[in-house]
């Protein structure tokens, strides 16, 4: 069941960027970034192909991933601002909310405040949901727009570039892409604190 779900996910996402390219990347990161279930792991990577292939360009597809991100986050933050948290609790489950992934949500926003919404970007699962927190907290809104956009770019980079790297093979990612999450994510971490250390140490 699970195989023939993301075989029709596979399906969507390479209909969809194949035939309107960087407009398919910012609307399905559009529905991802706003809790539906389409992974990024599937875009992105897909995408780095057609980059390999030239058919697409690679910064113009990490900026239409970006750019989908931050919409989808911007409609995630409105729900969260405007709806808090008990209508997040009650009728997540029509948006492909559970209520345990709002609490992971919750409980990293409050540990790590502002800086929550950038870092998370980067975070398998958790990236798609910080935005609900984010809301309800009613975080200063330019802030939560740039530290998303921001914070996006890494992780739309790095998948994009296993595409590239992989090429004809990019769907070995459906195979392993559970590891791949913990791979990229802490490549990815590691990165970002290497630039914090750098400014600091400056």
């Amino acid at each position: 069941m699970i195989t023939h779900i993301i075989d029709l996910l596979v399906q969507l996402v390479t209909n969809t960027v194949s035939a309107v390219g960087y407009f398919g990347v910012l609307i399905l990161m559009t529905l991802e970034s706003a809790c539906i279930p389409i992974p990024s792991e599937i875009i992105m990577p897909f995408s780095g192909f057609l980059v390999s292939a030239g058919k697409l360009n690679l910064w113009l597809v990490v900026l239409a991933g970006a750019l989908g991100n931050l919409i989808g986050a911007v409609i995630t933050y409105a729900i969260g601002y405007y709806g808090g948290r008990p209508f997040i609790l009650k009728y997540g489950k029509y948006f492909f909310v559970k209520e345990k992934e709002v609490h992971h949500a919750e409980k990293f926003f409050a540990k790590w405040g502002y800086f929550a919404v950038f870092i998370a970007r980067n975070l398998p699962v958790i990236r798609t949901f910080i935005s609900l927190p984010a809301g309800v907290a009613k975080m200063n809104f330019p802030k939560f727009a740039l530290f998303s956009f921001v914070g996006s770019i890494p992780w739309c980079f790095a998948l994009t570039y296993l595409g590239v790297l992989l090429g004809k093979n990019w769907l070995l990612i459906k195979e392993y892409g559970h590891y791949l999450d913990i791979v990229a994510g802490i490549a990815i971490l590691i990165f970002i604190g290497k630039i914090i250390r750098d400014y600091y140490r400056d």
